[in-house]
């Protein structure tokens, strides 16, 4: 099997990866939720961006289990952010490797 071969392989593999946690990522709920102090009581707000704006959204008093959803998907989608990057970075080394003279 020759290099290049091995390449391309990488690269599919690595745009399927890329899919993948584009896909994971649009099931995760948009936003995050923020506490706010206001007069001594405690409310939650959801914050997303809608159209390049920050758009709030009241939520009252919050449960533990939204509290926890919004908490756990905060995560969840650093780290596939984080991941992307590092494939985009990976997709443009072995595009421009595969390049040389000839096209992919």
């Amino acid at each position: 099997m020759a290099i290049k071969d091995v390449l391309r392989e990488e690269l599919e593999r690595s745009l399927q990866m890329q899919k993948d946690y584009d896909r994971e990522l649009a099931k995760l709920p948009r936003g995050s939720l923020v506490r706010r102090l206001i007069k001594g009581h405690v409310y939650f707000y959801l914050v997303y961006r809608e159209d390049g704006k920050v758009r709030t959204e009241y939520r009252g008093q919050a449960s533990k289990e939204e509290i926890e959803k919004y908490r756990h998907a905060k995560e969840r989608r650093a780290i596939y952010r984080g991941s992307i990057a590092k494939l985009k970075k990976q997709i443009r080394f072995l595009k421009g490797t595969l390049r040389g003279k000839e096209p992919i």
